[in-house]
């Protein structure tokens, strides 16, 4: 492989390396937040049943959303493929790193905006009898902290999914020799560079050694004083 092939072979993967550190912290940010959301009270539920005193039952994240840990664990895992893999398979790890933050925003919004079931606080809880008065409290930082989890993981999902850019092209000090050959007899001829780099040694010395004088202006034959003339040339 060329100097040249090399190189823009490598473009990509320093592209994808300036994206690990961001997508690696987002990814960390969203595991911690949902395994703290997991740990804390989402609902209050308050029973009684007319012949004791009211008992009240805490239920945390791992035992109304149930798949809150698991997707924490899942989330770390997605940093050390995120590592392991490379082209399509980043991708698809990206994209099950959507559907992580969707499952963690789905049950996170709706307790938010519709509040806590208290049939299905009861079942959770595991109420023995027949409850004649319930009652439920919705604890609002556990869900905004799932969230946010949510969110950081949908960052991440788009680093992830992301392309890494390609550079249009590679400096002329990158060609091979066969390219920098005829740059150089387009620049004996009067002709510029293509690109916007400004003439180099290099690019006389090149144009020398294909046989083309780039002191020799176009319609200029050489004649007036030889200044023209190639180093090492009689007059």
């Amino acid at each position: 492989m060329s100097e040249n092939e090399s190189i823009a072979a490598e473009q990509p993967t320093r592209a994808s390396r300036g994206t690990a550190v961001p997508r690696t912290l987002l990814l960390a940010l969203s595991a911690a937040s949902l395994w703290g959301s997991s740990r804390m009270t989402w609902v209050h539920l308050t029973s009684s049943d007319g012949k004791t005193l009211e008992r009240t039952t805490d239920l945390d994240g791992s035992t109304w959303a149930a798949a809150m840990t698991p997707l924490a664990l899942a989330l770390l895992a997605a940093i050390a493929a995120s590592f392991a893999v490379r082209g399509w398979a980043l991708r698809v790890v990206g994209l099950l790193v959507a559907l992580v933050a969707v499952a963690v925003a789905v049950p996170a919004v709706q307790l938010l905006v519709s509040g806590a079931s208290a049939d299905r606080a009861v079942e959770l809880a595991e109420l023995s009898g027949h409850p004649e008065d319930l009652s439920t409290t919705v604890s609002v930082l556990p869900a905004l902290l799932a969230l946010l989890g949510a969110v950081a993981a949908l960052g991440a999902a788009v680093l992830l999914m992301r392309k890494p850019p390609v550079r249009g092209g590679l400096s002329s000090k990158y060609d091979n020799p066969a390219a920098r050959r005829e740059a150089a007899a387009k620049l004996g001829q009067g002709d510029t560079p293509a690109s916007d780099e400004p003439v180099t040694q290099r690019m006389l010395w090149d144009a020398l050694d294909a046989g083309e004088d780039p002191t020799v202006a176009d319609g200029d034959d050489g004649a007036g004083g030889g200044n023209g003339a190639k180093p090492g040339s009689s007059h």
